[in-house]
């Protein structure tokens, strides 16, 4: 039978150890790589601005076919998380799924576009008038 102080001993020691390891176990953790807000950003730009961050872009949805994809603008970014097959020699890869609108214009009755409300159509329109 185990003396009273070794037990104590070994209570003492799994709740001290509980008391540094739960907090750790609890504590959340955060993604190394953040995903900056490049929504409403040309794609070119877009995708400079991602891979500066770490990430790989990648286009995965597009809407209209009037631009370029330098020229779409970005509707939507989605982290994902990647791990290479097993045996490759390679690690995790974190890729943007980017979806990219390239309707490029203001809707009209004869053309697809931007809605008149949509924030695009009025700096579209903004510009515009300006330019006039």
């Amino acid at each position: 039978m185990k003396s009273p102080t070794v037990v104590a001993a070994a209570i003492s020691f799994l709740t001290t150890g509980l008391a540094i390891v739960m907090p750790a176990l609890m504590t959340p953790v955060a993604h190394a790589t953040t995903l900056p807000i490049v929504t409403g950003m040309k794609y070119g730009q877009a995708s400079s601005v991602l891979r500066d961050a770490g990430l790989q872009p990648v286009v995965a949805t597009t809407v209209g076919d009037r631009e370029a994809w330098p020229d779409c603008l970005v509707a939507f970014v989605q982290r994902r998380d990647r791990q290479d097959p097993p045996n490759s020699g390679g690690g995790k890869t974190t890729l943007a799924l980017v979806s990219l609108n390239c309707d490029g214009d203001v809707a009209s009755a004869t053309t697809p576009g931007y809605s008149a409300q949509s924030p695009e159509a009025k700096a579209i329109n903004t510009a515009a008038e300006s330019a006039q």
